[in-house]
């Protein structure tokens, strides 16, 4: 095996060493992952058919207040995300999705206790919806590969933390974009199976963090130097 001396190394990596242009802010690097995502969440919605009564939706307080709540969470995990990739970064910027996430979760609880107060238990019942991950899945799925492709680029400081956040970003553009087309608004129904298939699946992702992102795919990727004999 041929060893290298210091002197011969540092030649190497001046000789072989190309430029490389840092990372664009996260807010940045969001807004293009964004660029990405809703075109194609616009086609989904546009291919499913909106939902008969959107316009009619769009003057609804409570249904405005969790749509923007969902966009919300996803656009600041998807900040979140992108910050950790980089060494340095501030964490508390990984409190970011915190806010709109307890705002989307209050609309919801808030709407399961009017319900609740109105009719009783009666009015909490809770019937299978099984249409609601696949479709949450169909709706994230470029963002996700876009979200994945792009978070490969940074450092994998966190692999599980911002894998997870990635994945909170993609599935809450999926849930914002199921409700522009499934008619699903029982505030119950809303939170077991839309909320909860944003949860089970950012937790999915998060279970996955070091398969996705290591340090081996991304040296992996980088020009292999010569061996100087």
């Amino acid at each position: 095996m041929t060893i290298m001396d210091t002197e011969r190394l540092i030649q190497t990596l001046v000789d072989t060493a190309t430029p490389v242009r840092p990372l664009a802010r996260p807010w940045v690097r969001a807004a293009l992952w964004l660029a990405i995502a809703i075109p194609y969440i616009a086609l989904v919605v546009y291919v499913m058919s909106p939902r008969p009564d959107l316009m009619t939706k769009m003057g609804d307080a409570r249904y405005l207040v969790e749509q923007v709540a969902a966009l919300a969470t996803g656009i600041a995990a998807a900040v979140a995300a992108f910050a950790s990739t980089i060494p340095g970064f501030n964490r508390r910027l990984m409190l970011l999705p915190l806010l709109p996430l307890i705002a989307w979760l209050g609309a919801l609880g808030d709407g399961c206790i009017g319900i609740w107060l109105q009719f009783g238990w009666d009015g909490l019942t809770l019937r299978p919806d099984w249409f609601c991950f696949p479709a949450i899945v169909l709706v994230g799925a470029i963002p996700a590969v876009a979200m994945v492709a792009m978070l490969r680029r940074g450092a994998p400081l966190m692999p599980h933390t911002t894998v997870a956040l990635g994945g909170l970003a993609a599935a809450g553009l999926g849930n914002f974009g199921l409700r522009l087309f499934h008619p699903q608004d029982a505030s119950l129904m809303v939170l077991v199976w839309q909320f909860g298939s944003v949860f089970i699946l950012a937790s999915l992702a998060g279970c996955l963090g070091r398969y996705v992102l290591n340090w081996k795919s991304i040296i992996g990727a980088a020009p292999r130097l010569t061996t100087i004999d």
